[in-house]
């Protein structure tokens, strides 16, 4: 009798195995068939002012990189100076600008001295996200969530005829993903 036993024994052993393998195959061609999600992480910028020449155009050019000390991009994208966006989600956006030769004592800033931030591209998701006026005074700053989907750029504009500060500390923009 012991004969039938172990028989039944390695029979069963074996089916379990058999199913075992059946399954790893079967999970491992399910997961190669998902579509794979966006790459994990978090998207993030951090930008300095890439101002060379005259300003020739109210859009404020940025630039990043290690060699530029606290400048970082990962994710993003800068095409002639402006942020495009990789991953669509809720982003944070802040930026602050701070005008070179100005004073808060004695300013000349016009009462109409503005920045603005916005989608400038595509066109058809073209909207202002940030207005923000000096009110007489050197720098303006400010910071919102807002929805950005793949492929648009953000723009920063400043009145045409104002000179933003170089300074990294005083002028900077950036973006970080926080939800998808």
């Amino acid at each position: 009798m012991p004969e039938p036993r172990r028989l039944c024994k390695t029979v069963l052993l074996g089916g379990a195995l058999l199913l075992l393998v059946g399954l790893a195959a079967y999970c491992s061609l399910q997961h190669r068939r998902q579509p794979q999600l966006e790459a994990p992480g978090w998207d993030v910028a951090e930008l300095q002012l890439n101002l060379t020449g005259p300003r020739l155009d109210p859009r404020l050019p940025w630039q990043a990189g290690p060699s530029l000390g606290r400048s970082f991009l990962h994710g993003p994208e800068l095409v002639n100076g402006q942020l495009r966006i990789h991953r669509e989600g809720i982003y944070r956006l802040h930026i602050q600008v701070t005008l070179a030769n100005c004073s808060s004592v004695w300013t000349t800033v016009p009462p109409k001295a503005t920045l603005t931030v916005g989608i400038c591209s595509p066109a058809t998701h073209s909207i202002s996200l940030l207005r923000m006026n000096f009110h007489q005074g050197c720098t303006v700053a400010s910071q919102r969530l807002t929805p950005l989907a793949y492929g648009d750029t953000l723009c920063s504009n400043l009145t045409m005829h104002l000179l933003p500060s170089r300074n990294a500390d005083e002028t900077f923009f950036g973006v970080q993903w926080v939800h998808p």
